[in-house]
């Protein structure tokens, strides 16, 4: 699985990265291995999965976490997630 981490603000995109996971665990777990991983490189708590944000990713293999989905203060309007490759 390959997984598309991005950060934006003012519609701008600050950082963006690109994680593999290559192993034999369930999708779900392959997901949160590399959301963990991408929160290592942009030196982030891991975020809240909200009702919302869970349906998104469901429905378009993509996901927003916005501010509301962390407990520190940001410098960035959100945190974008999308599944490049299964």
């Amino acid at each position: 699985m390959k997984m598309w981490g991005k950060l934006w603000k003012n519609n701008h995109m600050l950082r963006d990265t690109v994680v593999t996971i290559d192993d034999d665990d369930t999708r779900t777990h392959k997901v949160f291995k590399a959301l963990d991983e991408i929160c290592l490189q942009f030196d982030l708590e891991r975020p809240i999965w909200l009702e919302s944000t869970i349906k998104d990713f469901q429905r378009r293999s993509k996901c927003r976490f916005g501010r509301d989905c962390f407990i520190e203060e940001k410098d960035f309007d959100y945190l974008e997630l999308q599944v490049l490759e299964e």
